[in-house]
């Protein structure tokens, strides 16, 4: 039975926090509603008498152990974990092993070993590693520096959330390796000594460097360490951050570090965890920027801010995406990524944030040498994101009047509530104390009454004089639902001049790949005269850049230069669902965009999104769509609610 999709149906009810039907799940795993039975069935036996896997009439839900069920070790017989047990003894003796020894040891077969060895090459490509074979022996030839890249590949293996997972490296580099009792610490130590040297810490990298401190301190302590290969003197810099690791080290494991490993853990620091503080000058931070990085980095914004209509071309927001990506240059060289546990949701909760980072690292490959994998272009997209924030922030804010008869100062009062409970999602500019206020004549996007109103309407959400939670939770979905139905109109009113019936494909066949889907949608595309060849041929480097999937069923290929004839949307049906990126997809919606109609991006781009990240919605869509015309009424249906 595949664990890993195990892990997956776990995961992704761990992350829904709802019921999910076996159905919905298979579509998403791709597998068979009876193979998602087995799955959990096997994944509640792995706590037992927990709850991992809850069953019921609306299908399965995370109970209480499902965090426990997925941090659990697998199986010690399974291929994976005896590559991995492989690849510790061949990194732990300079002189290999001998594999009918190692056979007889993990308890298989000669030839099962052979096949493992086989699994450890493939894992070698582009490491810097070679495995050699002399009769018996096998040995792993390499610098130290990649046999440490080997062992952090190993743990994010063992983990998709890239977050820093303590039982991961313990399982990778053995029992024996640091504890939770001395890295917690240690960490903490970390993070306040580099807050009184002024930076801030990026918190979601810093499990990336925890991570190569426990590797360094297991190499150190079995002999291994790092010799001073690195060009230059060390800066100023390097040196300060370098004493702080050495000094915590000593104190938390016991450890002195060499110079060279002290190099390599401050670059680790200064590359992936640290930012420039609030008080920072702009004049300090360019004085640390390389020009070449800093003139790229401002082109490449500008164009970007020009062909998403996005407001980013600041010079703060500049100077500090050019750090990052001056750091993000060393890591390229090095291939040394940092994970980012927020990818999965920037990319289908900010598709358009994500599409603007995949913009500015497609125009950064040149400096950078290589493309950038999805953790890095996120980390891009929370510069981006930061930036636009605040009037993001702004365009959410609803208009609201509040109906409640005059007695006293209690109409006073009910608006200093909402102002203090609502502020941020509610603007109120208006107060009716007539009994019998003129309800049509009132034009704001809520209306927060106190008496019942003579007609019904989602806009209007009746509450209690004194603000109770009940009346503010109300309040909140109410808000939510409009602005829902705001967003989703401006799509509604779009859909039929978009789609076409001659760019329609009901079913998939089984066997297509990506490429192929997005051949066959292209074609349709260019028979219209909407695009031509090399618009398809863009959006398949666009696809290679960072995979479209945006949802666990909704794939938008679409090229990154906006050269249609006008905006259109070919879309393709799988039912049941296809391999797509890392994941999978039911539908795929491939987007011809033309200059003339920048605006319409954002609107197709993240509404089109919103309504494939709902699960009944993707269903009802999928299972009934399967001609234009029922495809069509069934996504206006969903939009309509």
């Amino acid at each position: 039975m595949n664990r890993a999709r195990q892990d997956r149906v776990i995961g992704l009810l761990a992350r829904e926090g709802e019921w999910v039907t076996a159905a919905e799940l298979a579509d998403v795993v791709g597998v068979t509603p009876r193979s998602i039975r087995s799955y959990v069935t096997a994944l509640n036996a792995r706590v037992p008498g927990g709850a991992v896997v809850e069953s019921g009439p609306l299908g399965y839900r995370a109970g209480a152990d499902a965090g426990a069920a997925l941090r659990q070790a697998s199986d010690a017989d399974s291929p994976r974990e005896r590559v991995h047990r492989l690849v510790r003894s061949l990194l732990a003796d300079t002189d290999g092993i001998d594999v009918y020894e190692a056979a007889e040891r993990f308890h298989v077969s000669p030839a099962t070993l052979e096949g493992d060895l086989a699994r450890v090459r493939a894992l070698l490509g582009g490491t810097g590693l070679v495995l050699e074979r002399t009769a018996s022996r096998a040995r792993l030839r390499g610098t130290e520096m990649a046999q440490r890249r080997l062992l952090s590949t190993l743990v994010h293996d063992e983990t998709d959330t890239g977050a820093f997972d303590l039982a991961a490296v313990r399982r990778t580099l053995g029992e024996g390796s640091a504890s939770a009792a001395a890295l917690g610490p240690f960490k903490a130590d970390l993070v306040a000594g580099l807050g009184e040297q002024g930076y801030f810490v990026n918190e979601f990298s810093i499990g990336d460097v925890m991570l190569h401190i426990a590797i360094t301190a297991d190499r150190v302590a079995h002999g291994r360490a790092l010799d001073t290969t690195l060009e230059g003197a060390a800066s100023a810099t390097q040196e300060q951050v370098g004493a702080l690791v050495d000094a915590l080290a000593e104190r938390h494991l016991g450890l002195r570090l060499g110079a060279g490993d002290r190099r390599h853990l401050a670059e680790l620091v200064l590359s992936r965890v640290v930012a420039p503080g609030a008080s920072e000058a702009a004049s300090d931070i360019r004085s640390r920027l390389e020009p070449e990085v800093e003139a790229a980095v401002r082109d490449v914004v500008h164009r970007a801010a020009v062909a998403f209509l996005v407001d980013i071309d600041h010079e703060d927001f500049v100077l500090r995406l050019a750090l990052h990506v001056q750091n993000l240059r060393l890591r390229a060289r090095e291939q040394a990524w940092s994970r980012n546990p927020l990818t999965r949701s920037l990319k289908s909760t900010y598709p358009m944030i994500f599409e603007v980072a995949v913009f500015i690292a497609d125009g950064l490959q040149g400096l950078l040498g290589i493309p950038l994998m999805d953790d890095e272009i996120a980390y891009i997209a929370m510069h981006v994101g930061g930036r636009l924030e605040r009037s993001r922030r702004a365009g959410a804010v609803l208009t609201a009047t509040i109906v409640c008869p005059g007695y006293y100062e209690l109409h006073e009062l009910l608006r200093s509530s909402v102002d203090r409970s609502l502020g941020q999602a509610v603007d109120v500019v208006g107060v009716e104390t007539r009994v019998d206020p003129d309800w049509d004549a009132i034009d704001t996007d809520l209306i927060l009454t106190t008496i019942d109103a003579p007609v019904v309407s989602e806009r209007i959400v009746r509450i209690q004089p004194f603000l109770t939670e009940s009346d503010i939770d109300r309040v909140q979905t109410a808000a939510g639902r409009v602005r829902r139905g705001r967003r989703l109109a401006r799509l509604r009113d779009e859909l039929g001049r978009y789609f076409s019936a001659e760019a329609f494909i009901g079913r998939i066949e089984g066997a297509a790949s990506p490429d192929d889907v997005i051949r066959a949608l292209g074609a349709r595309l260019v028979a219209q005269g909407i695009i031509d060849d090399d618009y398809v041929a863009r959006t398949l480097e666009r696809e290679r850049l960072s995979s479209t999937a945006f949802t666990d069923a909704l794939a938008v290929p679409h090229a990154l230069g906006m050269t249609a004839t006008r905006t259109a949307i070919a879309v393709g049906i799988a039912d049941p669902s296809m391999p797509w990126g890392e994941g999978r997809v039911q539908v795929v919606a491939m987007v011809a965009f033309s200059e003339s109609d920048r605006e319409a991006f954002q609107t197709v781009f993240e509404q089109l999104v919103e309504v494939f990240s709902e699960r009944e919605s993707v269903q009802r869509i999928v299972r009934r769509g399967t001609t234009f015309t029922a495809f069509l009424d069934e996504l206006v249906a969903v939009v309509d609610g």
